[in-house]
């Protein structure tokens, strides 16, 4: 039995869950998510509860169950408090501005990097340029477009200047001694 599959996802006031055969949708403050799903598992609210279960032993079906229980946990999270990725800036010279749905950022190179900011994202910069911070309702989202941001400047182990995440650790390598 998948240990996450069995978990019931319990809905905050305010969150509405619609299942058709295909297709998952859940809509509450923050916004509208829709998730389509393989016939393997069924999915049934009641009470606000909302129960996934597969319909056969198979290894897919199994495959399946704690996925999309996961899925639907997500968006019903995202829907109701939202998502976000907190992203550092470390550096001389490094920043970051925001213009219009555009975000410009100095990393140390010749040229600046402008990143498109996706329609359901908002991005918000903090701390003398410093911080980004990218949130919003779709969980895959928010953290695909944190991780592009990030692989423009990688952390480098030596002095820790690039951008990272701000829970991230960088273990720093000792450099040249410069003995005689």
């Amino acid at each position: 039995m998948s240990r996450i599959g069995i978990r019931p996802v319990l809905l905050p006031q305010g969150v509405k869950v619609n299942v058709t055969p295909t297709l998952v949708a859940v809509e509450g403050p923050k916004g509208k998510l829709s998730q389509s799903y393989d016939p393997l598992v069924e999915i049934v609210v009641k009470d606000n509860v909302v129960t996934v279960a597969r319909k056969s032993d198979s290894k897919q079906a199994k495959a399946f169950h704690g996925l999309y229980r996961k899925l639907v946990s997500n968006m019903v999270v995202g829907v109701s408090e939202g998502f976000k990725k907190t992203l550092v800036i470390n550096g001389v010279g490094y920043r970051a501005e925001l213009q219009g749905k555009l975000l410009i950022m100095s990393l140390g190179y010749s040229t600046d990097f402008a990143v498109a900011v996706p329609e359901g994202l908002t991005v918000a910069i903090e701390a003398n340029n410093q911080k980004v911070v990218v949130s919003g309702t779709d969980r895959w989202l928010v953290g695909k477009f944190a991780s592009e941001v990030r692989s423009l400047r990688l952390p480098e182990p030596y002095k820790g200047k690039g951008i990272r995440y701000e829970d991230e650790k960088i273990r720093k390598k000792v450099g040249k001694t410069g003995v005689k």
